[in-house]
């Protein structure tokens, strides 16, 4: 097991600790996510808004894992906006350190990734 690989599952194991809901984009991210003993995951079936609105009432501060693509990175800032208009803080820790060290692209793909790294 090389060094880059400890670092990845040591970042699961902060994950899976962690206590903040995950928004991750659908289901399958949320399942690839679960596999990994990770909790506290929200796929997203409502409107960005209402999302935001839901977490305001529920929590201070989440964790935003949307993928990297295109599509991916405008769902992280248009959520993050409504988010922080709503008084939630988002922890970037996560999404920043994926994001910096690994090439990992879309969160549905994480189980393999860690598996196979």
């Amino acid at each position: 097991m090389n060094k880059k690989h400890l670092q990845l599952l040591e970042w699961v194991g902060k994950l899976k600790i962690c206590e903040k809901v995950i928004i991750v984009e659908g289901i399958k991210d949320k399942r690839a996510l679960e596999k990994l003993g990770i909790e506290n995951v929200m796929s997203l079936k409502k409107s960005l808004y209402k999302v935001a609105e839901d977490m305001a009432k529920l929590e201070k501060e989440c964790i935003i894992l949307t993928d990297f693509d295109k599509k991916g990175k405008e769902l992280y800032k248009k959520l993050k906006e409504g988010l922080d208009k709503e008084g939630v803080k988002v922890d970037k820790f996560f999404r920043e350190w994926l994001r910096k060290h690994t090439k990992l692209s879309h969160i549905e793909g994480l189980f393999a990734y860690v598996n196979n790294a």
